[in-house]
């Protein structure tokens, strides 16, 4: 069905938050950034094998301090203004933002978006350039085709590039008060990316 058909004004210029989440759940994703709607289908089986065991890994790295309900995943409805809503593949907030509500989420300290076919322009740029924008801490495109993570953080014009070994240590902010500091979580990419 024609996202004409769905919204009257679908084929406006501008897209809202709003108007996205008005959208039906069809299966595809749908996302705005800066008014643009973006629509990709179902993510395929690379990208859900790596997304998951990205989740395990980063929930049992983050339980170690007591701050595994910090973790999500998609489908989630993160904006920080009406023209933009976007649903990381997988992200840490900050504690005090733990309200219920994706609305009150507002600081991520880790966005990571597994590339796709349909997302490989939009995880590299679009999104890249929003969370830089919006202060995202640190930024992962996984890209299991070219077996690699691309690291940035806020005000990096060129990302570091990872192919062996991706290591993570977490904001001080994810630490709960009087807890010794934790090591960083290491994650072997070749075995990551294995069988894929």
């Amino acid at each position: 069905m024609a996202l004409s058909s769905l919204l009257p004004n679908a084929a406006a210029a501008r897209w809202t938050a709003d108007m996205v989440r008005a959208l039906p759940a069809d299966g595809n994703r749908y996302e705005v950034i800066d008014g643009v709607l973006l629509v990709t289908p179902s993510p395929g089986f690379p990208h859900q094998t790596v997304g998951g065991q990205l989740h395990g890994l980063l929930w049992t790295y983050l339980r170690e301090i007591g701050r595994e309900r910090t973790l999500f995943y998609s489908p989630a409805d993160i904006s920080w203004n009406p023209e933009t809503l976007v649903q990381p593949d997988l992200f840490v907030v900050h504690p005090r933002e733990l309200s219920g509500e994706w609305k009150a989420i507002q600081t991520l300290l880790l966005a990571i978006e597994v590339v796709s076919p349909s997302s490989r322009r939009t995880d590299y740029t679009r999104k890249r350039e929003l969370y830089q924008r919006y202060g995202v801490r640190e930024y992962w495109v996984v890209d299991p085709k070219r077996g690699h993570v691309e690291v940035w953080h806020p005000g990096d014009k060129t990302p570091v590039v990872v192919t062996t070994t991706l290591t993570w240590s977490p904001d001080l902010a994810l630490l709960p008060p009087g807890h010794p500091a934790l090591g960083p979580l290491t994650l072997d990419l070749p075995d990551l990316f294995r069988d894929l």
